[in-house]
């Protein structure tokens, strides 16, 4: 475990640390308990290995990889695949975690036919299998990827095709399989292919409820095969080269309730998305929370006006407050945690980069779990909050919460009491308050 990662020890908490000494953890500490829990129990903070170690600082538009590993050889043989595994396990002990997540081409590569290419991927668990055991870090979460190759360019569950519908879903059963052997706690559908780019050429319904008929194998399967991990899905804005149909988490949980799934599924919920969309940065896990359907974050953060890009070290710390209010409000995310879905920057070509961006982005985190707490400890947002919905604790609001009122009684009640006062909103008052949390006054 000192192969890769040279001069890099195991990263510690040291809140003393200075400014310089970007290798520790200054504000996330696994042991401390904040709000009943410990730090770890709340985050079960997990390494995207898609974005940690298969970006290799490649640009869609301007040009090739600049990020020289130890470990590549720039192929894409079985044995580049296991190096690379190996240097990430030395990362992921490295970095003090217990959690990892991956898909089933993160892990190996496509062979010549189905069956090379699953020998490749049994042949990569029990890797992995062993490296879980020497570790102790196992998967948050599993997913297939039904996007990379190009027999997934109109898509994978909503292929007009049904032989490339029969792919992805031998694909998905292959996966789950893998999931269950090496313990991964959730498995993710990811699927931002599955879209449309013209009205002309799709048939939104029936594309959805192929989607469905594959979610529904998955759940007939997981069941058959005793399987314990939770179902998630990811929304995924469109982007410039297609609309999809799980764009945000309001049209996925529709899906899901439309076809008789959401029992079976949450969300995986990327809060920079929303901000791509020009939403507020954490509005789809506030929504996804309103239905008990949070399941999973993505800890990230992006620059719609860089490229759309969506995959930043997080350091926004109101935007990551916010987050974190709303994940101790829901009492956290059983199964789920926090995947650190973000990659270092082209230009950060040292191999200790890695260390300093995910140590960036956990500590961010940290820190405002701690705001979070304080908030809900001092109660001032509940105390505001239910003086503003003051009006639905008796008489006709009372009626209203219990949704035993009809329009002529509402009519009635406009009659008697006539035109409603204006009530401020206090949004600067609100504001006000989350910066005290955010930025505590000087001691």
């Amino acid at each position: 475990m000192n192969k890769y990662f040279p001069g890099v020890g195991r990263i510690e908490y040291r809140p003393d640390a200075g400014p310089e000494d970007t290798l520790v953890y200054r504000h996330y500490n696994a042991g401390e308990t904040v709000h009943g829990r410990t730090m770890e129990e709340w985050f079960k903070f997990s390494v995207s290995y898609f974005n940690t170690f298969r970006y290799l600082g490649s640009d869609d538009y301007y040009g090739d990889a600049t990020h020289q590993r130890a470990w590549e050889d720039g192929s894409r043989s079985l044995d580049n695949f296991k190096r690379r595994m190996i240097a990430a396990f030395e990362f992921f002990h490295k970095l003090n975690i217990k959690y990892y997540s991956i898909s089933d081409r993160d892990m190996s590569p496509e062979g010549e036919s189905f069956d090379e290419t699953n020998a490749y991927l049994e042949e990569m668990v029990t890797l992995c299998c062993d490296l879980q055991k020497q570790t102790g870090v196992k998967p948050l979460y599993y997913s297939t990827d039904l996007f990379s190759h190009p027999r997934y360019m109109n898509g994978a569950g909503s292929n007009p095709d049904a032989h490339v519908f029969a792919y992805a879903c031998a694909q998905v059963k292959r996966s789950m399989e893998a999931a269950k052997r090496m313990g991964a706690e959730n498995f993710v559908f990811f699927n931002p292919r599955d879209g449309y780019q013209s009205v002309l050429q799709r048939q939104f319904f029936r594309d959805m409820s192929h989607m469905a008929q594959l979610y529904k194998m998955a759940v007939q399967y997981k069941e058959k095969i005793g399987y314990k991990g939770q179902f998630l899905i990811q929304p995924k804005p469109h982007d410039p080269r297609r609309h999809q149909y799980e764009s945000d988490a309001m049209a996925t949980m529709n899906m899901l309730r439309h076809f008789g799934l959401d029992k079976h599924f949450k969300l995986y919920v990327k809060p920079a998305f929303s901000r791509m969309m020009g939403r507020p940065y954490e509005h789809d896990v506030y929504m996804a929370a309103a239905y008990n359907m949070l399941g999973s974050i993505d800890a990230s953060d992006s620059f719609p006006e860089v490229n759309g890009t969506s995959d930043i070290c997080a350091q926004n710390m109101r935007d990551a407050t916010y987050v974190m209010k709303c994940v101790l409000e829901q009492g956290g995310m059983q199964q789920g945690g926090f995947t650190l879905g973000c990659r270092v920057r082209r230009e950060s070509v040292e191999p200790r980069d890695l260390f300093h961006g995910a140590i960036l982005t956990m500590d961010t985190f940290a820190r405002a779990l701690r705001n979070a707490a304080r908030m809900l400890a001092d109660g001032c947002f509940a105390r505001s909050i239910q003086q503003r919905y003051a009006s639905y604790k008796s008489g006709f609001g009372e009626k209203v919460e219990k949704n035993a009122v009809t329009f002529e009684e509402c009519e009635d009640y406009v009659r008697k009491t006539g035109e409603p006062q204006a009530q401020s909103s206090r949004h600067e008052h609100y504001e006000n308050m989350f910066n005290y949390y955010v930025f505590p006054p000087r001691q």
